[in-house]
């Protein structure tokens, strides 16, 4: 996921995709007999100069690629629109739920699909991206398996080996909630999983993944305070970071990957602690008549509506297309 305010230029290399496969041919025969449905891919930055390239590169398939740019001060909205097909806008940061939401507003087309800058659509994943809109609609969102690969190797446990967000869906059944940091897009109806995954270059260095942590830690204690959950004692300070650690390093795995998961494991544990640490010490700042100072929320509510008529958002747990 990008990393805001300002996460630092990424120069792992990429992940190298599997050799192009044959096209099935029920994708060919689908290919001959319907069009396929047009995509608008959307992709949020800020200061992303070493891996938008890849990133939309890996979208050219896609019929509108927008690039929702938190006024970066390195290369990124230059290198973007040097690429033919990509359209740059510019929006102050609120949080990725408020950028992607405020960018589907403006998609051309019906059917949306959204990118981070770490991310690239494998050669797998576009023809079962394309198959799936060339085909009888058969669901109006779709999650997507991620291939997380940070400090030098693919992590395959640590808790990521299940990770899957939605990503691809129909503007008028999908939207992001209110959330300052974290927040798991809500659909009309439960997502179907593609088979196929997106490739997640996550994070470079131990350097790269305790800045990030230390920001979310910190946007999530505002998201906390704001929603008036402003208690943080001994349980939430001390004994949630270590179920944190203890389910992802042993529950989940992450002791089979040596130290490449005791870091995977540890770090957010560490964030986890932060935030709740940081609650803890607003209360106290607030107790002697100190207001914290939280970042910036997006309160336009025209940014969390819901297409007209359309019903209540559900929030299900994704099913299986295979």
């Amino acid at each position: 996921m990008t990393a805001y305010p300002a996460p630092a230029a990424s120069n792992t290399p990429a992940p190298e995709n599997k050799p192009l496969l044959r096209r099935p041919a029920l994708v060919e025969s689908l290919s001959r007999t319907r069009a396929r449905r047009q995509v608008s891919a959307i992709v949020t930055t800020y200061n992303e100069a070493g891996t938008i390239a890849d990133c939309l590169e890996s979208l050219a398939w896609c019929d509108e690629i927008l690039v929702v740019d938190s006024h970066s001060t390195d290369a990124t909205p230059a290198i973007a629109q040097s690429i033919d097909g990509v359209k740059v806008l510019q929006r102050p940061y609120y949080g990725a739920a408020s950028q992607k939401n405020w960018a589907i507003e403006r998609c051309r087309f019906d059917w949306v699909l959204i990118l981070d800058a770490d991310e690239r659509v494998t050669p797998e994943l576009q023809r079962e991206i394309e198959a799936v809109l060339t085909a009888p609609v058969s669901a109006t969102a779709f999650a997507i398996k991620r291939r997380t690969f940070a400090l030098g190797g693919e992590v395959r446990y640590s808790g990521w080996q299940h990770d899957r967000v939605t990503r691809l869906f129909h503007r008028d059944c999908a939207r992001y909630p209110n959330r300052r940091v974290h927040a798991d897009m809500q659909t009309t109806e439960s997502p179907k999983v593609l088979g196929a995954a997106l490739n997640h270059r996550m994070v470079e260095n131990v350097e790269e993944y305790v800045g990030r942590t230390r920001r979310y830690a910190t946007w999530g204690a505002a998201q906390l305070w704001r929603d008036g959950r402003r208690r943080a004692g001994l349980w939430q300070v001390l004994m949630r970071p270590a179920w944190r650690f203890f389910r992802t390093y042993v529950l989940q795995l992450g002791f089979v990957e040596g130290f490449r998961g005791l870091v995977m494991c540890g770090v957010p544990a560490y964030g986890t602690f932060l935030k709740y640490a940081t609650v803890w010490n607003w209360q106290q700042e607030y107790r002697r008549g100190h207001t914290p100072q939280l970042p910036a929320f997006d309160d336009d509510p025209s940014t969390w509506e819901w297409p007209p008529g359309e019903q209540a958002p559900i929030r299900l747990q994704p099913q299986s297309s295979t």
